[in-house]
């Protein structure tokens, strides 16, 4: 299949296994590369940059042709290792990178001096615009069916509006969890997809058998929104832990969220102990289960090599 994305990047089909915080890795990316797709990994999932280096060395070691590998930075100032993890990765060399909630513009520049495609996040015209201006390589359009931080437009809405309005290649990301879903958004206008809850049931993945199981056990319908892990929106399957904390922000959150001053710090101080909650449930036993996944956890039937997930979706 030949679109777009598979030119941008020299694989074989247009998948993009997508950045997950905790749960990409080397291994899974491999694979993915192994069976003709892209693989993306959160820069932030490496606490040092020498182990950031370490990883794009593997990946580089273990490209083969028709596959891709790429990292995901978090581009505002709220990452402190933002500008280190971009110059590794401009010295190391990696296909592409996926930028998130930020000004892309740095990235896109040092990235393009050394020959690595850019394609940023949005999640609707304004910044889909706003990034093909600053000269991106692809927009990631982010759906209300994403996994995690999701948009507020339909799939379909948000390609056609994309793709009507500007001229790099729209890349959607939500709502696919298997062909029938990928067919579908390439018949919307996508040049592409990128997939990602359904690769959380993979035996690559770095997290606990437990969150991979709960993948399998649960569907679209369990899962919610909550904004108890970044002050953001998030989606995460609905355990019983995460009925019992609730969704909302507490009282004292949503009234320091309404100054203008303290309301970044509280964010942040949310966001630290949302994260690390959400660690701690990914990597090790734990009755405090907060778990993010999307709605296309409703295709993930069993626990599965990425290499058969990449089959069932192709």
């Amino acid at each position: 299949m030949t679109t777009k994305l598979t030119q941008l990047l020299q694989i074989k089909y247009p998948i993009i296994q997508a950045p997950m915080f905790l749960v990409s890795n080397v291994a899974m990316v491999t694979e993915a590369m192994k069976s003709g797709i892209a693989g993306c990994i959160p820069a932030l999932n490496y606490r040092t940059l020498d182990e950031l280096r370490d990883a794009i060395r593997a990946l580089k070691a273990n490209k083969v042709e028709g596959g891709s590998f790429g990292f995901n930075l978090i581009v505002n100032k709220s990452n402190v290792k933002y500008k280190g993890q971009l110059e590794v990765i401009c010295e190391e060399g990696c296909d592409f990178i996926i930028t998130s909630l930020g000004n892309p513009e740095d990235t896109i520049n040092q990235a393009h001096a050394v020959g690595i495609k850019v394609f940023c996040d949005v999640t609707d015209l304004h910044f889909a615009k706003k990034v093909e201006n600053l000269g991106a390589d692809a927009a990631i359009a982010v759906n209300n069916e994403a996994g995690g931080h999701r948009g507020n437009l339909s799939p379909q809405e948000l390609i056609k509006q994309l793709t009507q309005h500007i001229s790099i290649p729209v890349i959607s990301a939500g709502g696919v969890g298997c062909k029938a879903d990928i067919d579908k958004m390439l018949g919307y206008g996508a040049e592409g997809v990128s997939v990602g809850s359904p690769f959380i049931a993979s035996i690559e993945a770095g997290v606990t058998d437990d969150y991979k199981q709960a993948c399998v056990d649960y569907n679209a319908n369990d899962i919610v929104m909550t904004e108890r892990i970044s002050g953001t929106p998030c989606t995460v399957i609905n355990t019983p832990y995460v009925q019992k904390i609730g969704t909302k922000a507490t009282w004292l959150e949503r009234m320091l969220n309404k100054n203008k001053k303290l309301k970044k710090w509280v964010k942040m101080i949310r966001f630290s102990i949302g994260m690390k909650a959400t660690e701690n449930a990914a990597k090790k036993a734990t009755y405090k289960t907060v778990w993010v996944a999307g709605p296309s956890i409703e295709h993930t039937k069993e626990i599965l090599p990425v290499r058969d997930i990449v089959a069932l979706l192709t």
